[in-house]
């Protein structure tokens, strides 16, 4: 019953990811209109860096993808684990009405580190 739980929210996170990160390349959402100056002046430092928002697209959209698979999810995890991080940061300083849906992908993504931390050990041994 767990593992079918992980596989159902590790497909539904990747999912999410990778809508996200294509969304990036593609603009097929669009911007909220009642966000705050904070978060427009947040965006647009974002855009001015050419090369940013791609990274993060790619990152996201590679991520998402491994994610969605056993094999691979550890790898996903850590490759996802710097975006939430600026996420998160991002809804506790500027936006905190997106809080809640911060913490709840954070939290997936430390739960996928915990069940995969037999494979990420060798990263933590001198």
């Amino acid at each position: 019953m767990k593992n079918k739980i992980l596989l159902i929210i590790s497909m539904l996170f990747g999912l999410m990811f990778i809508n996200s990160g294509l969304n990036k390349f593609f603009n097929y959402m669009p911007m909220p209109e009642d966000m705050s100056p904070e978060m427009l002046e947040i965006f647009n430092a974002f855009t001015t860096i050419a090369w940013l928002m791609p990274l993060i697209a790619v990152v996201e959209v590679l991520g998402g993808i491994l994610v969605m698979f056993k094999q691979t999810r550890a790898l996903g995890a850590v490759m996802l684990f710097p975006i939430l991080i600026g996420i998160l940061l991002i809804h506790i300083l500027n936006e905190p009405s997106g809080l809640v849906i911060a913490l709840l992908f954070f939290g997936i993504d430390i739960w996928f580190l915990f069940e995969s931390r037999d494979k990420l050990k060798p990263l933590f041994n001198k």
